[in-house]
């Protein structure tokens, strides 16, 4: 009898085992199901055209995401999707938001441009971890030798690159006061370039609008004006004319600095013609870029004044790196690559 009691209790012991581990595996398995299915969701964020509606949306989103990630760290689907979605959010609704009130709230402008730089920071950070997880090690090589530290990458790391430059080099641009960020430039720059190298059309030119602005630092860190107008007329090109976009940065990263007032206004008026309609998946893009472009020819004047060239450079510096991302909010990690490795 004890022993059949014994055997009984043995079963049932072994019975919850297997129960609980089954739950276990179901849970991680329904787990991955929604981290797969929101790494890869479409462009529903980046064709709508009411930016403010998606400004109160993505951060349930994110937090969202960041939930599943703790769950699910190595998942690398949901850290490229995390990073991509603190960089759109950051840019489109805190940086930009920053960028409107410069001249206006300089105070208040600050506050928005410290909380952007953390959130460029978070999102490098995501980028980063998926980048360990495919090269072990990587990111201290990148502080070594970036170039070399990239050379194993292939074409299907191109959204990774991509998003972990566009993160790290716009907290770069909040930080050039900060040399422990500021340094970090070459890194930034061999990201882009590293994925110009595997993919130059990646995003229909959105690589090279990132390299506009990379290109539009001062020629002594790097910089080239000459360069930074070719990246434009390619940005163009693979866009086929439908992203305002490249105008935006490229007044504000090379014209501005250069006090080309009149090319200046030209550019932007261009980015105020093309129609948001015309490609849904730059819907949003396309609003939030002229929304830019409207709000610096309200503040021509401001911005082109007469004085000395330390003063000029000054005002220049101040709307440097602005930068644009292509289709902001619009998830990049639904390539099949991305869902294949996870």
């Amino acid at each position: 009898m004890t022993r059949t009691v014994r055997g009984v209790a043995s079963l049932s012991l072994f019975t919850c085992v297997v129960v609980a581990s089954a739950g276990c595996s179901i849970r991680r398995m329904a787990l991955n199901s929604v981290a797969s299915s929101l790494s890869s969701s479409g462009d529903t964020f980046a064709s709508d055209e009411d930016p403010e509606l998606i400004r109160h949306a993505v951060p349930f989103s994110l937090k969202l995401v960041e939930s599943l990630l703790a769950e699910l760290p190595e998942h690398r689907g949901l850290l490229l999707t995390a990073c991509s979605g603190f960089t759109q959010y950051g840019y489109a609704f805190v940086d930009l938001d920053a960028e409107l009130l410069k001249l206006d709230e300089y105070s208040r402008s600050e506050k928005l441009r410290e909380r952007a730089r953390r959130l460029y920071l978070r999102a490098r950070d995501y980028c980063v971890r998926s980048l360990e997880l495919r090269y072990p090690g990587i990111r201290a090589a990148l502080a070594r030798d970036a170039a070399g530290a990239l050379a194993p990458a292939r074409k299907e790391d191109v959204a990774l690159l991509y998003w972990t430059g566009a993160a790290w080099g716009k907290a770069v641009s909040l930080s050039l006061d900060r040399p422990e960020l500021a340094g970090d430039l070459p890194i930034v720059q061999a990201l882009i370039r590293r994925a110009l190298q595997l993919d130059e059309t990646f995003g229909d030119g959105a690589l090279h609008e990132v390299m506009i602005t990379i290109e539009a630092v001062p020629e002594a860190m790097g910089g080239s004006p000459e360069r930074a107008r070719q990246h434009f007329e390619q940005a163009v090109a693979l866009s086929n004319g439908t992203a305002a976009g490249p105008y935006v940065s490229f007044a504000t990263g090379v014209l501005l600095p250069q006090q080309k007032r009149d090319e200046f206004i030209e550019h932007l008026n261009k980015a105020l013609q093309i129609d948001v309609n015309a490609r849904p998946s730059l819907r949003l893009a396309n609003t939030l870029a002229q929304q830019h472009a409207r709000y610096l020819l309200d503040r021509v004047d401001d911005l082109f004044l007469s004085g000395s060239p330390a003063q000029i450079e000054v005002l220049a510096m101040m709307h440097a790196w602005p930068g644009s991302f292509r289709d902001p909010l619009k998830n990049p990690a639904a390539s099949p690559e991305t869902r294949k490795r996870n």
